[in-house]
């Protein structure tokens, strides 16, 4: 075991470092040989892992890799697993294959964990690595997370970057700043823009805009199987925002 930035002065929290700083963790994992590697936020609720070549493990692949597991012991309830809008769609087509179904809910713990506890779910959480599994606790908890991916590998004999291997489709995520918030509904332009791609990408592919919480910001999710498509189609929906609803401030 290596221990990283582990020497805290009160002031330094997450700085260069965690699950917000990647890097130098995926950098130490194969250069010392490590199987993997596991960095915490701030407060320790949440973990994104690296396989031992370096490569990032995020919740998505949390979640596949506990919620095989949990169906072949017979203990996944629901036969379901709840997770967010940001969910790539890649982690519901391979628990589709396994006979799991994805339940996605706003994004938010809080909201993954009031579906979890509706549909007497057991596993639920977020690509950010937030990981709720309620049989233990009933809310995040990093350690428990990286516990519950030891056991899998523990008992299946096999390596993170085996377990976690996930096809994922191209995502991407364009912010336009915004100098009102309207409902999208309201505003006939990006309506049309958004549904426009919708109709293009005919269930291949994902169409997310939402504003956020914390900023005056409207975020486009898209994500489907080609890379230059959805790239296109992000930047058609975020001129028309721009257009409509756009800050002259940016």
């Amino acid at each position: 075991m290596l221990p990283l930035f582990d020497k805290p002065d009160g002031e330094n929290i997450n700085r260069g470092c965690g699950s917000t700083v990647m890097e130098p963790l995926a950098a130490a994992v194969p250069e010392h040989g490590f199987d993997l590697g596991a960095a915490l936020d701030g407060d320790g609720d949440r973990v994104l892992l690296v396989d031992s070549k370096g490569r990032l493990i995020d919740g998505d692949a949390v979640l596949l890799v506990c919620a095989r597991r949990l169906k072949k012991e017979g203990r996944l309830t629901g036969d379901g697993v709840v997770a967010t809008v940001m969910s790539n769609m890649a982690l519901e087509v391979a628990l589709a294959d396994d006979g799991i179904t994805l339940i996605r809910t706003k994004v938010g713990d809080k909201f993954v964990a009031q579906e979890m506890a509706e549909r007497n779910i057991i596993l639920g959480g977020e690509q950010s690595g937030h990981i709720i599994f309620s049989d233990y606790a009933s809310t995040g908890d990093g350690l428990l997370t990286l516990m519950q991916v030891l056991r899998v590998m523990a008992l299946e004999n096999q390596s993170l970057e085996d377990l976690a291997h996930l096809e994922r489709f191209p995502q991407m995520l364009v912010n336009v700043r915004v100098r009102s918030r309207p409902d999208i509904g309201d505003v006939p332009e990006i309506q049309g823009a958004v549904e426009a791609a919708e109709k293009q990408l005919d269930g291949r592919g994902r169409v997310l805009v939402r504003y956020s919480g914390t900023e005056p910001l409207l975020r486009i999710m898209m994500e489907g199987p080609d890379e230059g498509e959805i790239a296109s189609l992000s930047e058609n929906v975020r001129a028309v925002v721009q257009q409509s609803i756009g800050s002259t401030n940016d």
